[in-house]
């Protein structure tokens, strides 16, 4: 017999935004459920040392953090599912999900909270190096290179922003790209090459991450001339790789509008999508910011629209 679920509101995703949402709509009482998804936690469980999540004066570890939130979600009355939906459909409400092992998810309000993965490279040493010198998040781990010696792998504006970014903490900052040219915005160029900490390699392909001695992290990038093949080496303490991230949301192609680029479309200020009682935070709704804390807060943001939105069905709902 198929298992079947029923809830006011339903969210899709436990990391911070999916967690944050759980709360607030249980305080609201909602009961909301949680399907957890493919990566219960979210990106946080593959993330070790946390120094910029605000109320811990000392680092504190990503998986802990998360199990903190699951705890207090639970604790207030959410309801944790391990399930990923695989088939979705919008077309009236109650809104009706399928689990991949065919449990059916009935909802009057679907919070969107399945986040984004960066792209990698693939190159050696990449995956093996992640938190030992290589990083697809300056803004998360440019402060751990303070005086250090850094790379930003990329030509669009994201490697750009980083790279700027990273001049706060680093005096020496190389962009390394496999073209001749950036794709970056014209005025983000211009801040790059004006900045006198900043160097850009072009046609430059890599190819490895390089590991010290030991238990010694990233020690150099070995790139490859993408015009003459000639091979080289630049010793490096940290590798940025910013080409971009893939929003989770093949799920919701045909049924809500996405923008160019794969994430979903929200209002401005606010966490609708273009389906009403569909909402959308975290990094699934945002390829800005992409922060813990900031994923946290549009969860917030998204109970509370689902609070608006229910009570405004349930009052047209009696008053019809």
């Amino acid at each position: 017999m198929t298992a079947t679920h029923s809830t006011r509101m339903l969210i899709l995703g436990s990391g911070p935004a999916g967690l944050s949402a759980a709360i607030y709509g249980a305080r609201a009482g909602l009961a909301p459920i949680v399907v957890q998804g493919l990566q219960p936690g979210g990106q946080l469980t593959i993330t070790t040392d946390v120094e910029n999540y605000p109320g811990f004066k000392d680092v504190i570890q990503g998986p802990w953090l998360m199990e903190q939130m699951q705890a207090q979600a639970e604790h207030v009355g959410a309801t944790m599912m391990w399930d990923t939906i695989v088939d979705v459909d919008l077309s009236q409400r109650p809104f009706r999900l399928t689990g991949d092992g065919g449990t059916l998810y009935f909802a009057d309000a679907l919070v969107i909270a399945t986040g984004a993965q960066a792209k990698w490279l693939g190159a050696p040493g990449e995956q093996e190096l992640g938190g030992k010198g290589v990083s697809a998040c300056a803004t998360c781990d440019g402060f751990f290179y303070r005086g250090k010696k850094v790379a930003v792998i990329g030509g669009g504006n994201t490697a750009v922003e980083e790279a700027l970014y990273l001049t706060n903490h680093s005096h020496d900052v190389t962009l390394i790209h496999r073209r001749d040219s950036l794709r970056a915005e014209k005025i983000l160029q211009d801040r790059l090459f004006a900045h006198p900490n900043v160097k850009v390699l072009w046609n430059k392909a890599v190819e490895g991450f390089v590991a010290g001695e030991g238990a010694a992290g990233l020690v150099a990038i070995d790139l490859k001339d993408t015009v003459t093949g000639e091979p080289s080496s630049i010793a490096v303490d940290g590798g940025f790789v910013a080409i971009g991230h893939h929003p989770a949301t093949e799920l919701f192609k045909g049924h809500l509008e996405l923008d160019e680029d794969g994430y979903l479309v929200v209002e401005k200020g606010g966490t609708r999508t273009s389906m009403p009682g569909v909402f959308a935070c975290g990094d699934v709704a945002d390829k800005i910011y992409r922060q813990a804390v900031t994923a946290a807060g549009t969860g917030c943001m998204a109970a509370l629209d689902v609070e608006r939105f229910l009570a405004e069905a349930d009052f047209e709902a009696v008053a019809a």
